[in-house]
């Protein structure tokens, strides 16, 4: 099956942000994980005004990458390293680091018992929260076809939903067999970016669920300016859930 989206509403963002990972932790407020070396940090955002409440920069060697709210923890990946890091979400300050057996970080997200996490392939991981060991492993794919550059992670009422590296589309996906139930087709987007002259526009990235509201957010960058995703710059995507089917 594939879906599509309503747009519902658009707010401030840093259009510096190289958002990497993404999520909604209630109160209006944003965490954000955002990367490139020298530039990668972690972010505390107010969600209607586009706020840095609260930031930490990482070392100048770290590419900040996927991140997720556990509890009172945050845990964070890197990009090409197998190094993690976990973050106190009341005092960045509290932080410790982990490694863990994935290729490298991409994408991180969480059910409230298990981490899920993906490095690039089409692999699916499930890591232990406390040991950050991997506890189980599957392939996602679509029509027997193995789905590779699965991205930025959010779980979504029992599902993994992921960003496709380098694609218009989220792939909805169980996390017990890897299997891709369905689709959502972001290709409207980039055209209403082409449309507003914004043409350089590079990847969709960022997924971030309100479940008390059932509000999905979503953000994207260009290869030069780094602006975001919707129409001009400056601004996140709130779409409905559940999407219009196609």
């Amino acid at each position: 099956r594939f879906y599509s989206f309503d747009l519902v509403r658009e707010y401030p963002h840093d259009p510096e942000a190289f958002t990497q990972g993404l999520l909604y932790a209630g109160n209006d407020t944003l965490f954000e994980s955002t990367g490139l070396y020298h530039q990668s940090s972690v972010r505390k955002v107010d969600l209607q005004t586009g706020k840095v409440l609260d930031q930490h920069q990482m070392d100048g060697h770290m590419f900040g990458e996927g991140l997720t709210l556990l509890d009172d923890r945050l845990f964070q990946v890197t990009w090409l390293k197998n190094d993690g890091f976990i973050y106190d979400r009341h005092n960045f300050s509290k932080r410790e680091s982990f490694t863990h057996k994935m290729r490298d970080g991409w994408g991180l997200a969480t059910d409230g018992k298990i981490l899920f996490g993906s490095d690039g392939t089409s692999k699916l991981y499930q890591l232990d929260p406390i040991s950050l060991e991997v506890t189980k492993t599957v392939t996602v794919k679509y029509q027997d076809n193995d789905v590779s550059y699965i991205n930025e992670l959010e779980y979504i009422n029992g599902e993994v939903w992921a960003n496709v590296w380098q694609t218009d589309c989220i792939a909805r996906v169980s996390h017990e067999d890897g299997q891709v139930a369905s689709w959502i087709l972001l290709h409207e987007l980039r055209q209403q970016l082409w449309n507003s002259g914004n043409t350089e526009i590079d990847v969709l990235n960022g997924i971030a669920w309100d479940e008390e509201n059932d509000r999905l957010f979503g953000k994207s960058f260009c290869t030069c300016s780094f602006g975001p995703w919707i129409k001009a710059s400056k601004v996140l995507g709130q779409l409905t859930l559940p999407l219009c089917s196609q």
